[in-house]
């Protein structure tokens, strides 16, 4: 049965939080890792506006071998970065137990959402990290069965975005919110309230029209 852990961890814990701190003005959001023959490549959101210190800093880094914007958005660049040689990283430790990342955001401290396969790979990571000396703080631990259907796998920052959305019919044609008052009730920006709402529906969706009847299977 699989397993969904909520942890935080200092960036100066890991090679890619080290390499992505700055005083820059943005915020970071992981957005999938790949393994590779002989490296992991990470590829992540920058939300903000000072791009260039951004990219002049994680350039400088020396563990970066190149830093590669993907794509550009107002607000927002997606970007792959490389390493310069093989680095045993806590990344590193996520790709080779086969977690999968549901959610990682951060700057100076980072949240991570696991989804590992069963106890025991998660048991693998912990050891992982006590092999190499990465510090991290487990949150919280649960089984599907601990999560519930009616959670849907929704963050509890999706969950609060989504519920205070439809009370205030967002969703509705007109709508009766926009994304910037519901960021402004929250306290964030409107691009984490953008990413929120998103991703919670997208999590809600699979879980109703994938998953409600057990006979279909979701895409790879």
């Amino acid at each position: 049965m699989s397993v969904t852990a909520d942890l935080s961890i200092s960036g100066n814990e890991f090679v890619l939080g080290t390499a992505l701190l700055t005083e820059a003005d943005v915020h970071i959001q992981l957005e999938r890792v790949v393994p590779t023959s002989r490296q992991v490549l990470p590829f992540f959101w920058a939300i903000g506006s000072d791009f260039e210190r951004f990219e002049a800093d994680v350039r400088s880094n020396p563990n970066v071998q190149t830093l590669v914007a993907l794509d550009r958005v107002p607000g927002r660049v997606l970007y792959r970065v490389e390493w310069s040689e093989e680095v045993e990283s806590f990344i590193y430790g996520i790709a080779e137990v086969g977690a999968t990342i549901l959610e990682a955001t951060g700057n100076r401290v980072w949240r991570f959402r696991l989804r590992f396969h069963d106890h025991g790979a998660l048991s693998d990571f912990h050891d992982y990290c006590e092999a190499h000396d990465i510090g991290y703080t487990l949150d919280r631990v649960a089984t599907d069965i601990d999560e519930g259907r009616e959670e849907f796998g929704l963050t509890p920052e999706q969950r609060e975005t989504l519920v205070m959305a439809l009370e205030r019919n967002y969703f509705d044609v007109p709508r009766g919110v926009t994304l910037g008052e519901l960021a402004e009730e929250l306290g964030v920006t409107q691009q984490s309230v953008s990413e929120r709402v998103r991703r919670g529906t997208g999590s809600v969706l699979e879980a109703v029209l994938l998953e409600a009847d057990g006979s279909e299977t979701r895409p790879t």
